[in-house]
């Protein structure tokens, strides 16, 4: 049976116990917690606070499937990384979901891999990544500069010839992958090596790909499920009503996924 999640970037600013009656009413069973000042996860927790969180979560019978910071691994500014996995950890998530964010106009350099050149941002990546706490997973979206998975896939061989026992997953937002141009059954064999979870909406490519409500879009769901079938990887809603508010709510949105998944 599928696993299901979402992201509480669907519900921006509610409560705790708002988001556990939406997952529990829906049996959606995995959490994406937004991590951010204005949320109920943001790294001024205390360690009591974060205890009571991640207690009522696991009393709840839910996961956390990763701590979404706003982490850019290939940016020249310091990130806040090791105190993002200290709170993942704290609450015993998954992992810290990060964004590549590089410069898409940096040139390439040389690299150990034929043929696949690492622009400056990516080496960036691939020292925090070797400096990173060994013990916490770091989860890298298909986003931005890495949307595509070929593109992802390549710094992710990097990752493995470069840095011995990395800690990098990638969370696969399979609407990105296809708004690359990337049927699903293409991304998941470039990603197939290094996913943790998937995410998912439904998106109109006629309009620029903007996410739309879920059953009302262009993107193929049923392809997906069958590349996606004997696996049991989580499927979590990536519903982005913070920066779509023309969306409808997640109390909405979370069963007409389950009957778009189901149809």
């Amino acid at each position: 049976m599928t696993r299901l999640g979402f992201s509480t970037l669907g519900c921006p600013g509610a409560p705790l116990d708002h988001v556990l009656e939406l997952a529990q009413s829906n049996n959606f069973a995995g959490l994406e917690l937004r991590t951010a000042d204005d949320e109920f996860t943001h790294l001024g927790l205390t360690a009591a606070e974060r205890r009571t969180l991640r207690s009522r979560i696991e009393d709840a019978g839910l996961e956390i499937l990763s701590v979404n910071s706003y982490v850019r691994l290939c940016a020249v500014e310091e990130q806040p990384l090791e105190a993002h996995l200290e709170l993942a950890a704290d609450l015993g998530a998954r992992g810290v979901r990060v964004f590549p964010g590089d410069d898409p106009g940096q040139p390439g350099k040389p690299s150990v891999l034929a043929g696949a050149p690492l622009t400056p941002g990516e080496i960036r990546a691939l020292d925090r990544v070797a400096s990173a706490p060994s013990e916490g997973r770091i989860l890298l979206e298909t986003h931005d500069s890495h949307s595509a998975g070929a593109r992802m896939a390549a710094l992710c061989r990097h990752f493995d010839a470069e840095v011995p026992h990395h800690n990098v997953k990638v969370i696969w937002d399979s609407a990105h992958t296809w708004s690359h141009g990337e049927t699903p059954a293409e991304a998941f064999e470039l990603l197939k090596p290094w996913i943790d979870f998937i995410q998912i909406k439904d998106e109109d490519s006629t309009q620029d790909y903007q996410p739309v409500p879920i059953g009302t879009g262009d993107y193929p769901i049923a392809e997906l499920l069958r590349t996606l079938q004997g696996t049991d990887y989580w499927l979590s809603l990536e519903w982005e009503l913070k920066w779509h508010p023309h969306l409808p709510p997640l109390t909405e949105a979370l069963p007409a996924t389950l009957s778009w998944l189901n149809s």
